[in-house]
């Protein structure tokens, strides 16, 4: 087993957008891998979190720390952070502004900024429609930074029964974008195998 310092870092930032149930669906995916997830929560991703999931954020399973989302000396602050990743699940259409035009409004923004400046993984699930021009050029502005945005849309041809299977197939496609192999992920392949 690796200790705390080889284990992959992943940074998880949640605002104050719709969709909670991709987090808890997103950090039960990762139950089980090698791998550390720190957070940080706005103070209106707490609210939604509470209003939609019932949760405070250090009741999230799999989450070995917090930071506050004000505090900028923080260590996802520097480049010298060592995250492989960063994903911002749910991402707001302000998160997704400030990410886009390199403003530290809280520490949710300036990890993104310091992940894109090091050429390392961000991925924005962002969660709003309809997208008007605005948001259209914040994605297309992140993107050419070196951003994915990867919008909370599950996938259909597994055939999701409820809304915890829906996002469990959100929560697969995540995870391969953060590079991450989850064992029991079904793709589109294992449709035709009998």
């Amino acid at each position: 087993m690796k200790s705390v310092h080889e284990k992959k870092k992943i940074l998880l930032g949640i605002t104050g957008a719709s969709g909670m149930l991709f987090v808890t669906s997103f950090l039960d995916t990762l139950t089980g891998l090698d791998l550390l997830v720190h957070g940080i929560c706005s103070a209106s991703g707490r609210n939604v979190l509470k209003m939609e999931q019932g949760l405070e954020p250090e009741e999230l399973p799999g989450v070995s720390h917090w930071f506050d989302h004000e505090d900028l000396t923080a260590p996802p602050a520097s480049g010298s952070s060592d995250y492989a990743s960063m994903v911002v699940l749910p991402c707001t259409m302000g998160s997704l502004a400030a990410i886009a035009g390199g403003l530290s409004l809280n520490l949710i923004h300036r990890a993104a900024d310091v992940m894109l400046k090091e050429r390392r993984r961000v991925v924005l699930a962002v969660r709003e429609t309809p997208f008007n021009r605005t948001h259209l050029k914040n994605m297309l502005a992140v993107h050419d930074a070196g951003a994915v945005i990867c919008p909370t849309m599950p996938s259909y041809y597994l055939r999701p029964q409820t809304l915890a299977e829906a996002a469990q197939t959100y929560s697969w496609r995540l995870a391969d974008q953060l590079g991450l192999d989850i064992p029991e992920r079904k793709r589109w392949s294992d449709l035709n195998q009998s």
